[in-house]
């Protein structure tokens, strides 16, 4: 029996301490400049993520009977020194809702299930190799489907904290904010090479003045437009672009050195503000007037850059130019690359060059790690924006770094790396639980849908779904104040219109970030209004009227009702002992004999609210 820790008498007192502890171990040593530092010893580069990248070879294992690819001999090698193995494969239509709604964010219609079937039916007869894959042509179906790019990009935008308003008590409109979010839709869609991806994201307007939206990644944070201390509002300004690009695109933390050294990590405060010199070219800031939507310099002279002393932007220390972290550059990297633009100081898209080099160990393995957790909900390293010391160290390191290696050597294809892993037996396998207690992928663990899917799913299931190529974005309606309620859109949630202080209740339910930080993953939180506004919301109802007029168009038999109502909802036929109950409900209600729409109305509300239709197995 273990014995229940003792409180402390004063925990605010321990944490106190503890901080000034760390804080005078951090600045141990710094001058009053700040700029002093010291050299990164060669244990602290021997950490994980620090090391060079080196392609790892493929393990050999015992049993390769349920591998398809080099993804199942990294995690079946890790399962076999457990005395485990690879679950069988899921059932075709598991397998097909799991897929449509990871790769598109929607179900899968009951005609896709219908020629699923059939494809897997006449698979299943064939000469083995004689046909295609029915599987993969259903992938590959989804990867071309304009709804890719919607899907994913949503998570992209919650890792560029983005908003179409500025945020604190005036929250005023970006009214050319939603070109940053049609331009990340459009890159995914059209697969633009991952490399490129991010570097534009940085220096777009440098390196291909077309693509200028895409830098609307560096300007999407709040901003206090109305402040009377202008120096301030800049420097908060640069300070969160540049913890923004550190955690995004390197895995590191770097906002912690804003103030001091890092007290986990080799980052100085040197390192934080020699990375922030790379953005300092802003153009200058006026009070009550909103930044630009994307990334402008006033000319190719930028302003010297100071360290913060302490992390203050009134007490400017020792100047420093741009440099790449320590931590993350090889010393063959070399200083910046820059070229002077006519009009602009040309340091990011040397940033851009660096960053998303083949060999920059932490871009790539924080790329491919949040790539893994998209598709399983947890990621190889469970904490992706921090791949230091304080973050969770890989569950499979050579898997890591196997697929670190290949995002480049499939020529930055998002879409190859997709299909390569939902095409593996480790993704393709049966379901497990919610959460797995190893992390090691012996079964698909069971998720629930993020606030947008369960949205944009009700309204598909229900026939309303209408869908959009972007532009402006879709307004919710005003509180109503006793008149006639106004409904709200029927475009997916990523074409709303995001404010961040205040949200679609729906969304903001199901654990939507607020776009005040860039969030790498998001909480996954039950509670009591989650279920009382599924069932008792006026969206439901209406939702579950829509279905119910649907299913009763298509065909009002009690068989053939029940049975469309499943594979809506669900992707799948009704099990026997499913048909028997919802027969006995539908003729059992009290309702059945005074209104039979209201009746079905009441079984599809009681559908969308299972836990069949708000997870993915």
């Amino acid at each position: 029996m273990f014995m229940k820790p003792r409180t402390p008498l004063f925990p605010w007192l321990t944490v106190l301490l503890t901080g000034l502890a760390i804080n005078a171990k951090a600045v141990e040593g710094a001058n009053d400049t700040g700029l002093e530092e010291r050299p990164i010893n060669a244990t602290e580069r021997e950490f994980w993520s620090f090391r060079d990248l080196v392609r790892p070879a493929i393990p050999t294992i015992l049993n390769s009977k349920l591998t398809r690819n080099e993804i199942d001999q990294f995690v079946q090698a890790k399962l076999e020194a457990e005395g485990r193995t690879l679950a069988g494969p899921a059932s075709p239509e598991t397998l097909l809702r799991r897929v449509t709604f990871d790769l598109t964010g929607l179900p899968p219609t009951p005609e896709e299930v219908h020629q699923f079937q059939i494809a897997c039916d006449a698979s299943a007869k064939a000469v083995p190799g004689s046909q295609p894959d029915p599987y993969l042509s259903v992938v590959n179906r989804l990867l071309d489907s304009p709804r890719y790019g919607e899907k994913w990009a949503q998570g992209w935008l919650d890792l560029a904290r983005f908003a179409e308003t500025d945020g604190f008590e005036k929250d005023g409109e970006r009214k050319q904010a939603w070109k940053y979010r049609d331009w990340v839709v459009k890159a995914l869609n059209e697969d633009r090479p991952f490399n490129e991806f991010v570097a534009l994201q940085i220096a777009g307007d440098e390196m291909a003045p077309e693509q200028a939206a895409a830098t609307g990644f560096l300007l999407a944070g709040p901003d206090m437009v109305d402040s009377n201390f202008q120096d301030e509002r800049r420097h908060l300004l640069l300070n969160d672009i540049t913890t923004t690009v550190g955690s995004a695109f390197l895995g590191l933390t770097v906002g912690c050195a804003q103030c001091h050294n890092h007290p986990f990590d080799p980052v100085s405060q040197a390192d934080f503000y020699k990375l922030r010199a790379f953005f300092e070219n802003l153009i200058p800031l006026k009070k009550d007037v909103q930044i630009p939507a994307v990334m402008k310099e006033p000319g190719p002279n930028a302003p010297v850059s100071r360290i913060a002393i302490r992390g203050d932007f009134a007490r400017p220390g020792d100047p420093v130019v741009p440099t790449f972290p320590r931590v993350a550059a090889a010393p063959e990297d070399g200083a910046p690359a820059q070229s002077v633009l006519p009009n602009s100081s040309g340091r990011r898209s040397g940033l851009a060059r660096w960053l998303t080099r083949s060999n920059n160990r932490l871009f790539v393995r924080s790329s491919v790690n949040r790539l893994w957790q998209g598709h399983f909900g947890e990621a190889i390293a469970s904490t992706p924006s921090d791949l230091g010391h304080q973050g969770s160290p890989p569950s499979n390191p050579a898997l890591l770094d196997w697929l670190a290696c290949e995002l480049p050597a499939q020529h930055w294809s998002l879409k190859a790396m997709h299909r390569l892993i939902v095409t593996s037996a480790t993704y393709r396998q049966a379901g497990g639980n919610e959460a797995q207690d190893d992390e090691r992928f012996s079964s698909y663990p069971r998720r629930r849908l993020t606030g947008e899917e369960l949205r944009d799913a009700l309204l598909m299931v229900a026939g309303r779904l209408e869908y959009r190529e972007g532009g402006t974005s879709e307004r919710l309606p005003e509180p109503t104040r006793g008149k006639a309620a106004v409904a709200e859109p029927d475009c997916r949630s990523i074409w709303l219109f995001a404010r961040r202080n205040e949200r679609h209740p729906l969304l903001d339910l199901y654990d939507r970030p607020d776009a005040l930080l860039s969030c790498s993953r998001r909480n996954i939180s039950t509670n009591a209004p989650q279920a009382l506004t599924l069932f008792n919301s006026e969206f439901s109802r209406e939702i579950a009227t829509a279905l119910a007029t649907l299913l009763m168009k298509t065909d009002p038999t009690l068989t053939a009702l029940i049975r469309n109502a499943y594979l809506r909802c669900f992707a799948r036929l009704p099990t026997s002992v499913e048909q028997v109950l919802g027969e006995h409900f539908l003729s059992q209600h009290p309702a059945f004999t005074t209104s039979e729409q209201d009746t079905v109305a009441d079984y599809c509300l009681a559908l969308i609210n299972s836990n069949a239709f708000c997870y993915v197995d």
